[in-house]
């Protein structure tokens, strides 16, 4: 009696065990995001739940049914893997979504999708900004953007910057040709300085190709759906303060004189 509850406890794990290996899925697959452009790493990663034996992850990468790129991937010990792919050559000329497939062992499928757009169908704009400095005139930010349009820039003289407002359609960048002599970043010694740059809140890298005497060529990166970018130095406008003086000026010279005269007409 106890030999055939034994056996029937046993039989039961051996049912469950395998109904839950039934329920999940052996493999799962995924990429590092969601849109790219030509010339952009695809990373795809993912992870087998069972290895068996030295059996690779077989990818497979389509285009409206036409194949663009197979490999065989290497499984770890720990059951994952990852692949990366460059977004270029002669396959990648379609706009549009990109179906990735890995199988594993017998009838152990997985997929995921990405949207790509090649370098001909990225709109890139190059143009002046005329930026509005209020009551002390305006200067211009000569700018080229791809992956969105820049709807504004203004200056907000209590941090020292420039906020450039975008709307961000895709993944792109923004180059920006700043005046030194409306905004900048320097050291004590009068040499440049880093400038602090905001995406919507967050610190993010920039990069600087081009320096010029008289301006600082900086480029940004920015994902889709982005809008608002901080570009924080150590001035903003620096004849604001130079006015501001002149103005205070004229005006203690004026209560001055109109001090005299009261003074004169009491006489």
């Amino acid at each position: 009696m106890e030999i055939r509850i034994f056996y029937g406890l046993i039989s039961l794990l051996i049912i469950s065990t395998g109904t839950i290996f039934a329920q999940g899925p052996l493999i799962n697959v995924q990429t590092n995001n969601s849109n790219y452009n030509e010339g952009d790493i695809v990373v795809v990663s993912g992870k087998v739940t069972t290895i068996i034996g030295n059996t690779p992850v077989t990818l497979q990468l389509f285009i409206e049914g036409s194949l663009v790129d197979i490999a065989q991937i290497t499984v770890a010990q720990d059951g994952s893997y990852s692949h990366t792919i460059i977004a270029e050559g002669q396959l990648w000329k379609k706009t549009g979504d990109y179906l990735i497939r890995v199988s594993y062992g017998e009838g152990n499928i997985a997929e995921t999708e990405f949207s790509f757009t090649p370098k001909s169908e990225l709109i890139e704009t190059t143009t002046i900004f005329e930026v509005n400095a209020g009551n002390y005139g305006t200067f211009d930010v000569e700018y080229t953007i791809k992956g969105g349009t820049i709807k504004n820039m203004i200056v907000d003289s209590n941090i020292f910057a420039i906020i450039v407002q975008i709307e961000s359609t895709d993944r792109g960048t923004v180059s920006l040709d700043l005046p030194r002599e409306f905004i900048g970043a320097e050291k004590q010694d009068g040499k440049d300085d880093t400038f602090i740059i905001l995406i919507d809140g967050i610190e993010v890298a920039y990069q600087e190709s081009v320096v010029h005497s008289d301006s600082r060529v900086i480029t940004i990166n920015f994902e889709e759906g982005d809008s608002d970018i901080e570009i924080i130095g150590t001035y903003v406008i620096p004849e604001f303060g130079t006015i501001a003086m002149i103005i205070l000026i004229v005006g203690i010279m004026t209560v001055i004189l109109v001090s005299r005269n009261k003074f004169q007409i009491k006489i």
